[in-house]
């Protein structure tokens, strides 16, 4: 019996939680091109080891890691900007976290769909979550559909690529569980602003994160200085 080929899609993974929730996810229907982007961060060079590992586990063949260095030569963001503090975290402020990449997912994207294109890839997933994130506004519903507009009329005519957001309306204690039945390899991620070696367990990444596995009963696999209980 012919085995049936999977369709491709790429999927923009940080290393982090969400972005291996969603790896999982797309792993089930489709054949992975796996793409991280090198912004200047902080922990860039833990990240980029968190990607490779999730891209080893799954068996991705096709990984682009692609390096720019204009969102550190703009800054404005504590991940890019080592004189703006990472602030401690706050789960209760509706205040947008000085965290926040000016417009970085919509460069992000921009990269995404030309490389979508060029494989032919109709599908492009990413790991956005606007329920119980950090209030960034590219990581609002609106903002994905407003961009799979915007692919429909600057991509050529017989190209036809939809951004998938599966975790967007989740609850990080929703994304833990998910992952936990897909058998996601949380042990692989990283998603501590601060540190590359120990989790700090305090910055609001960190703190998100904790909150997701506590309120889910589950304990989370990586090291932290500190893990103060968030529920």
């Amino acid at each position: 019996m012919l085995e049936i080929q999977k369709k491709l899609a790429v999927v923009l993974a940080s290393g982090g939680m969400d972005s291996c929730v969603t790896t999982a996810i797309a792993a089930q229907n489709y054949e992975l091109a796996m793409l991280h982007l090198n912004y200047g961060q902080r922990t860039e060079r833990r990240e980029l080891k968190a990607f490779n590992d999730i891209a080893d586990y799954y068996n991705a063949k096709l990984r682009l890691v692609l390096d720019t260095d204009f969102f550190r030569k703009i800054g404005g963001s504590s991940l890019t900007d080592e004189k703006i503090e990472v602030s401690l975290a706050n789960l209760e402020s509706k205040e947008i976290p000085t965290s926040y990449v000016p417009f970085r997912n919509a460069n992000i994207l921009s990269m995404a769909v030309a490389w979508a294109e060029v494989l032919g890839a109709e599908k492009i997933f990413i790991g956005a979550v606007e329920e119980d994130s950090s209030g960034y506004p590219d990581c609002r519903k609106i903002f994905y559909d407003k961009f799979n507009e915007l692919i429909e009329v600057g991509t050529k005519p017989t190209t036809h690529i939809t951004i998938e957001t599966p975790l967007i309306s989740m609850s990080k204690a929703d994304i833990v569980k998910k992952g936990m039945e897909l058998k996601a390899p949380f042990h692989l991620t990283w998603s501590c602003y601060k540190e590359e070696e120990v989790a700090c367990g305090v910055c609001d990444s960190c703190a998100l994160r904790l909150r997701g596995f506590q309120k889910a009963g589950f304990d989370d696999p990586i090291p932290y200085k500190v893990k103060p209980k968030y529920i």
